[in-house]
């Protein structure tokens, strides 16, 4: 039962983007397109599933066993980048529209600070291989539905009557607070 309340908690509760404030540069860069940004969702939850996965790993059997928990940064980084190269060369492969649709904001993923809080959180948390796996799923799905969302209601607004100077940045900021405050109302629900 815990690790489906890690799950939740990770996807809506203690969502990275909307209640820690991670990943913003992403959430604001991709989300114009639902389609892209449901792409780049996946892409990054693959990305933070595997990090949670082999981050688990190296904290457990290398970091902790040796006594060498000062290197979590620079080994969940290095981590991090090689896992970011190999997704950029998957979807370079198999789909190139999608590579070109997604941009610079694939290979920043390796800079996304949500999938470094992710490890850094798991880590601090103390999650055991399968708690860590649900958490990376879960971090993985609400990131992907804070870009749906946000992807949803900027395509809405495109058709709506805006007033000029709320046009671009200011709206998109303004529907963030307002995505950020209704997922702080889960706040306290859950405590995993």
């Amino acid at each position: 039962m815990k690790p489906l309340m890690i799950f939740i908690s990770a996807a809506v509760v203690n969502n990275l983007v909307l209640a820690y404030f991670l990943g913003i540069c992403p959430f604001l860069g991709v989300s114009k397109r639902l389609d892209t940004a449901l792409n780049m969702g996946f892409a990054t939850t693959f990305v933070m599933t595997l990090t949670a996965v082999i981050t688990w790993l190296i904290n457990t059997h290398i970091l902790i066993r040796f006594d060498l928990p000062f290197l979590q940064y620079v080994a969940f980084i290095i981590t991090i980048a090689s896992l970011v190269q190999l997704v950029e060369m998957f979807i370079r492969k198999t789909s190139p529209p999608l590579y070109r649709s997604l941009g610079i904001f694939l290979p920043l993923i390796t800079t996304n600070c949500s999938i470094l809080g992710l490890a850094l959180f798991e880590a601090l948390r103390e999650y055991t291989f399968i708690e860590s796996l649900f958490f990376g799923l879960g971090g993985g799905a609400g990131f992907t539905l804070a870009l749906v969302l946000m992807a949803g209601i900027r395509e809405e607004l495109e058709f709506a009557d805006v007033p000029e100077s709320l046009k671009g940045a200011p709206m998109t900021l303004l529907v963030a607070g307002m995505l950020a405050l209704a997922f702080m109302g889960f706040a306290g629900l859950l405590t995993v």
